[in-house]
């Protein structure tokens, strides 16, 4: 190879090397999930740059991407109940960055900004609402003190970020403080039983008293019948009647002086002489 056609080929190399990083330097992509910031010069752009492919000036334009996706963290808490017990609160904080507040936070805050905003708010928020409350209802009442957490952590982060959950994975109290809670509870738990077997007891036996009651009612009704309609106690056999023809004895081959209803047999076994 001659040396004219090295250096053209080197010449040739180089100008493709230039235009690719030119080209690079001069075009960007944000993924899915982010926001781009533009910094030219060490100044912030007013707007941030939504996801997808554009041009920047070479060189002397950073773009920055910001994630706003919804995201997980842990915070830890180490709070006091009203009746001065140690608590240490472990919760999990679901938070993501409105696209509004993309600029803002990337001027004002360094890194991740649930550091520096969100955990020592939730934190402080949570500590809040310990103090409220015994370490037996902190216990009880986790759905409220979560609930009270959120609200205020949410006034005290303000518009800034969204936190859309707070979720309180565990309490842990001291091991004396989980048995005193515990054996109260089972002691509650025994106290309502016996309440249970009491009111239970004393309902089988009113209604006991009731049935008394109205079986003598019955019985008394049944008796006023029979002395006011003599017929009611005919009427009462022949309701009763099994289909069995009677044999009546009279009342003078009676030594009782009544008469008798006695069963021969089923009609059908009649048999006529």
């Amino acid at each position: 190879m001659s040396p004219f056609s090295l250096n053209k080929l080197i010449g040739v190399g180089i100008l493709i090397f230039v235009l690719v990083l030119v080209a690079s330097s001069t075009t960007y992509i944000i993924d899915p999930g982010n926001r781009g910031i533009k910094v030219t010069l060490g100044k912030t752009s007013g707007q941030f740059l939504p996801e997808g492919f554009g041009f920047k000036a070479p060189f002397v334009t950073d773009i920055v991407p910001i994630n706003i996706r919804q995201r997980t963290r842990s915070v830890r808490a180490d709070c006091f109940s009203s009746d001065l017990q140690q608590v240490i609160m472990e919760l999990r904080v679901i938070y993501r960055v409105p696209e509004g507040s993309v600029v803002q936070i990337y001027r004002e805050f360094s890194g991740d900004p649930f550091d520096s905003l969100i955990a020592p708010r939730v934190q402080e928020a949570i500590k809040e609402v310990s103090a409220l409350l015994t370490a037996e209802l902190l216990v009880k009442k986790r759905e409220e003190i979560k609930q009270k957490t959120m609200a205020a952590a949410k006034l005290k982060i303000g518009s800034l970020l969204i936190v859309e959950d707070v979720v309180i994975r565990d309490i842990v109290l001291s091991a004396e403080l989980e048995r005193a809670i515990e054996a109260k509870m089972v002691a509650e738990q025994q106290a309502s039983q016996a309440r249970f077997t009491q009111i239970q007891t004393k309902t089988e036996a009113e209604t006991a008293v009731i049935s008394a009651r109205g079986e003598a009612e019955a019985i008394r009704v049944r008796g006023d019948a029979l002395r006011l309609s003599p017929s009611y106690l005919r009427w009462k056999i022949v309701d009763r009647w099994l289909g069995r023809s009677p044999m009546v004895v009279p009342e003078s081959a009676n030594r009782n002086g009544a008469e008798l209803l006695l069963p021969l047999g089923p009609v059908d076994s009649i048999v006529s002489p």
